[in-house]
């Protein structure tokens, strides 16, 4: 039998000179892409630094209240010239039951009301600009869903423009009640994680502000800086922060720390008293230094290790792959129980999360540290619009986490959890593979066609948001991967790494580097899986393969005479229907096994609701599948990708069943032992 070709062109030949003009045309188009003309690095920073922060806080542990003064220098870097500023207050999401982020959180159904003692909120109290107090015309603006009740974004009109690339110094006075946790931020007992807790001001963009409010399914979006900042607390308590310490200073019972972060585009920080220290540098022959600093929950002592070497993964991995991490360090923090903070990122810091019983097999804390420190490239470097774009950070950083586990070889079996989550138990006959639980497959199914993707992820559906910006993204990209090749992936969003290093790249730019590193236009790809919600689904409709006999009405020579079968002679026809079930289409291989072990495969371009293939041959086919390589992850049911002849249903049901006989006693042993 002839035997089909498994691979697929990447593209066709391209001299070198047509290869520096595409490049050279990609390049072109990012920069005519900038949402700010003058987004150029600073003269001798790696970044803009148009929005520099210093400010003064103090935390008043026992009314559990923050009062703060700042000043902000602020550049102009747009095309146009504006006569008003927009900050965000996102405390005050937290301020009432009718707060957007409040409203959005009750219709995606995971809404428990608050205690009493659990809201947060931040007032203003001054305003002032070159001597100018302007805080009596502030107001509050509701952009997105014109929510009067919403407190979350605060416009002032200023007595004069400014002018592209024009400095002014803007001076805030506010106080802010600390919330139990919300979102990621608020207190529990001694322990603080204090995030997005300035009035912080939107970015102008060449098209005018984009302020949006805070929104249950959006993050975060904002200009690069230096932030200079004195954090004054009890003394006795242990801080945290984004940047690195420069000074400290004891003080009639109270400790004020000051930090400094370069070209970094948010700030937050942790203080408790709790907090175990720890240290170690990072060093790689090719990469810069980076020191590591990890506070510990000191029931989580002994876990160290696991911290550093999932942090330092992601800094090699990450590093060789898109480009090294820009700054010499690093904070990890590990949350307190219960204090909701845990995985969230923020430059140069992030929360992780652990639990008091972690076994090596378990992937807690090495996941979730690698997740969060993955979000430090695509995130704190490359400064995409989370309000508008999160899959360009939650999707890239999903994917990477995955791959990063799999390239270090990180234990990840599936373990669960009993006694209210406190004993895990991994089962050794389940690794979660990359593919499917790696890129949250199972969420994507269920959910697929929830939201395009190029809907603003602020107007995603709250409860199955996550699953476009993480799940989705991260199924396309390692599509692309095996599609493609890594080597070729790899270049693009090495490229992307690069043209979005302290910018704010657009979903274009993406799609310019993934075409540019492939020599090929893959807007048929990014026009199913960005702007659009349809599913892809491949199936082998039906497989046959019986003796090549015939009947009927045969022509000879001299006559024509009626065969009622004629003899096989020992061969076979098979046949072939592979159907395409969903309305995204993709090419893909079909293969064909034959139990004398020849195969047969054939591409498709998956275009047709069903294509057929037929097949004579001197062997019987024993199975079908459509692609066999698992190169569409998107795929939403695998499990009508192959048919076969040979049914093993006995076989399975033996294995399976002798292995949850012996969970089964495992389970009933373990409950008795504690029970």
């Amino acid at each position: 039998m002839r035997r089909a070709r498994a691979d697929l062109k990447v593209g066709p030949y391209i001299s070198i000179v047509s290869l520096l003009l595409l490049s050279c045309l990609i390049d072109a188009e990012a920069r005519q892409q900038s949402v700010q003309q003058f987004d150029q690095p600073q003269i001798g920073a790696r970044s803009p630094r148009n929005a520099s922060y210093e400010i003064d806080v103090t935390l008043d542990h026992a009314a559990r209240r923050l009062t703060g003064r700042e000043t902000i220098r602020w550049r102009n870097i747009s095309a146009n010239a504006t006569s008003e500023l927009q900050f965000h207050l996102y405390w005050n999401a937290w301020r009432d039951l009718e707060s957007t982020w409040l409203r959005e959180r009750r219709l995606a159904g995971s809404f428990t009301p608050p205690r009493a003692d659990a809201w947060g909120s931040m007032d203003v109290a001054r305003v002032r600009v070159r001597g100018v107090d302007l805080t009596a015309q502030k107001r509050f603006l509701a952009p997105d869903d014109g929510n009067t009740a919403d407190q979350t974004v605060m416009a002032v009109p200023l007595p004069f423009a400014v002018q592209p690339n024009e400095t002014i110094d803007v001076e805030v006075e506010w106080a802010a009640k600390v919330p139990r946790p919300f979102a990621r931020t608020g207190y529990v007992g001694d322990y603080y994680f204090i995030a997005q807790w300035f009035p912080k001001l939107g970015v102008l963009e060449d098209t005018g502000w984009n302020t949006h409010q805070f929104h249950a399914a959006a993050e975060f979006y904002a200009d690069y800086g230096v932030y200079d900042v004195r954090i004054t607390v009890p003394q006795g308590f242990v801080v945290g922060a984004s940047g690195r310490q420069v000074e400290r200073t004891d003080a009639a019972g109270q400790t004020r720390h000051r930090y400094r972060g370069e070209d970094i585009h948010d700030f937050a920080w942790t203080t408790s008293p709790d907090f175990v220290e720890a240290r170690q540098t990072f060093t790689h022959p090719a990469l810069p230094r980076v020191e590591m600093r990890l506070l510990l929950q000191p029931e989580h002592a002994g876990q160290e290790r696991r911290h550093f070497d999932a942090a330092a993964a992601v800094l090699r991995y990450c590093g060789e792959w898109f480009g090294p991490y820009p700054y010499d360090h690093i904070t990890i923090v590990d949350p307190a129980y219960q204090s909701g903070s845990g995985g969230m990122e923020y430059p140069t810091l992030f929360t992780a999360g652990s639990r008091w019983i972690a076994p090596a097999l378990v992937s807690q804390p090495d996941r979730v540290t690698i997740h969060e420190a993955v979000h430090q490239f695509w995130y704190g470097v490359v400064g995409s619009n989370e309000f508008e774009h999160a899959w360009m950070d939650e999707g890239f950083t999903t994917f990477s986490e995955a791959r990063v586990m799999e390239t270090a070889r990180v234990p990840n079996y599936l373990a669960p959890r009993f006694f209210g989550g406190f004993i895990p138990w991994p089962i050794r006959d389940i690794p979660l593979a990359r593919a499917t639980d790696g890129n949250r497959l199972p969420g994507y199914r269920t959910n697929a066609e929830a939201d395009a993707p190029s809907t603003p992820t602020f107007r995603y559906w709250p409860a199955t948001a996550g699953v476009i910006s993480y799940n989705k993204t991260a199924l396309w990209l390692h599509t692309l991967e095996r599609y493609l090749g890594w080597p070729i992936l790899q270049r693009g969003l090495a490229t992307l790494f690069d043209m979005g290093t302290f910018r704010h790249p657009t979903p274009d730019d993406v799609f310019a580097a993934l075409n540019g590193a492939s020599r090929r236009d893959l807007g048929w790809f990014f026009d199913q899986v960005y702007r659009g919600s349809n599913t892809f689904d491949y199936g082998i409709d039906s497989l046959t393969s019986v003796p090549a006999s015939a009947r009927g009405f045969f022509l000879t020579d001299d006559d024509a005479r009626f065969e009622p079968e004629t003899d096989s002679q020992g061969r076979y026809r098979t046949t072939v229907v592979v159907r395409r079930h969903g309305e995204a289409t993709f090419p893909v291989d079909v293969l064909t096994t034959f139990e004398d072990g020849s195969e047969l495969r054939e591409q498709w371009d998956g275009a047709a609701r069903w294509k057929q293939f037929t097949y004579e041959g001197m062997a019987r086919a024993v199975s079908a599948q459509v692609d066999p390589d698992r190169v569409l992850l998107l795929d939403v049911n695998y499990t009508n990708n192959g048919r076969t002849l040979r049914p093993r249903g006995a076989e399975a049901a033996a294995k399976w069943s002798l292995s949850w006989m012996l969970w089964l006693q495992d389970l009933l042993l373990t409950h008795a032992f504690f029970v």
